[in-house]
This record gives C-alpha cells, structure tokens and sequence, in this order.
C-alpha cells in the first residue's frame, strides 16, 4: 500500500503538500550502513574544501587566480553536498522519508545552482590554465585581477538566474498522486515527470538551460585542454 499524504483540495486539482525521497534502500538492514558511509563522504568532503579555502585565504603567495578559482570551487563544493546529505542523514535517521513541497522546491533552486555554478567555474579553470601554458607570456595581462574579479561574479548571476527560471517553471505545474522520487535529493527532471498536468515548456526550458549552461562549459572546458594537450606534445616533440 503506498504512504499517504498530506494534501490541500483546491476546485480544479490536488495541491501536494509532500513528496517521497526513496532514497536507495528501504531494507532497515542497510540503513546505518548508507549512513555512516554518506556521513563520513560528507565530513571529509567538507573538511577537504575548508582546508583549501584556509589556506588560500592564509597564505598570501596563494593568492593567485588558479587558487582564487580553486577557493570557489571548493566553497560551491561544500555548499553542493550540504544541501543534499545532511537531509538524506536526517531522514535515514528519524525514518522518514517525507520532505515539504516548499522544501522540495528550495532544494531545486539550490541544487541547481551549485551544480551550474560548478560547471562554470571549473570552465573558468580550464580556461586560466589554458591562459598560463598556452600564453605564459601574456598570463598576467590577460588573468588581471579585474577579469578574474568580474568571471565570477558574472557565473554566480548566471546560475542564480537559471536555477530562479527553474523553481518559477515547477511551481506552475499541478500534481496528482504519484508523488514517489527515486533519488535520496531532489531533482529537477523527476519532479517535472510526476506532473499531472502540461510540462512542454518546462521540458523545453530544461533542454535549451542545458545546451546553453551544461554543454556550453563543457564544449570550452574539451577546447582548452585540448589546447594543452597539443601544446605539450609539441614541446615534448621538441625536446
């Protein structure tokens, strides 16, 4: 028998309250298994991050733009994970499953965000070493502090404004009975899935968000290491 829910009864549908994380295993059995193994991911995941953004900040022969890049990957890092396994650990722990539609539409927004933001800056990075293997000479000229000042910002309004489209397209659409998430988070794809009524346009947003923001980076991401590549074997073909 499926779980019931919790939900407000308008005139035209049924407004769901709660959703159903799955997660990746009801067998009681396996439960302190999955989370002590995701509790210590998460703890050395962090611990990892904060090291490198400590001694970024710390040491001021750091504070170049590779490591200003790196420092921002690792914040988005931390902040990827703990919007995700914390709320896994909390549920495996109180044995429920259950989060609010309200908080179901928040983890989106975030999730999306940092994952986005994520491709970016690690772009961003491709780009830089591209910059100092391929262009030595030109690196300080080109990698200035105000370019690199400006590359992040402008990735962080990016994302922002893409994971708000996405939260803003979900919250138009209407859900029946089928309220089940085979994932331990919530995704954006899934959740559209279970909509009872129209999602063409929330479809058509996720693809062209993601050619655009998703396969955009990653197209730069392949050409500046290729860049590299070629660079490097034409210096060992040379030596």
């Amino acid at each position: 028998m499926k779980p019931q829910y919790d939900r407000q009864i308008s005139e035209n549908d049924t407004q769901i309250t709660k959703f159903l994380l799955l997660g990746f295993s009801e067998d009681p059995e396996l439960q302190p298994l999955i989370f002590g193994l995701y509790l210590s991911m998460y703890l050395v995941t962090v611990l990892r991050n904060l090291l490198i953004i400590l001694a970024v900040i710390s040491d001021s022969h750091l504070h170049t733009p590779m490591y200003f890049f790196h420092s921002n990957l690792s914040f988005v890092d931390i902040c990827l994970t703990s919007i995700t396994i914390p709320n896994m650990l909390v549920n495996i722990q109180a044995q429920s499953k259950d989060i609010i539609y309200k908080g179901y539409i928040t983890q989106i927004y975030f999730f999306t965000l940092f994952v986005v933001m994520d491709n970016f800056l690690l772009t961003v990075i491709a780009n830089d070493w591209y910059v100092a293997i391929c262009h030595p000479l030109h690196y300080m000229v080109i990698m200035n502090p105000r370019l690199c000042g400006l590359m992040v910002p402008a990735s962080w309004i990016m994302s922002d404004m893409n994971s708000l489209l996405q939260s803003l397209m979900v919250l138009r659409l209407s859900f029946c009975t089928d309220l089940e998430i085979p994932h331990f988070f919530c995704e954006l794809n899934q959740v559209v899935h279970l909509a009872c009524s129209d999602t063409i346009l929330n479809d058509l947003v996720i693809y062209i968000t993601a050619l655009l923001l998703v396969f955009g980076p990653l197209i730069g991401m392949l050409y500046s290491y290729s860049k590299i590549v070629s660079v490097g074997s034409r210096l060992s073909s040379k030596d």
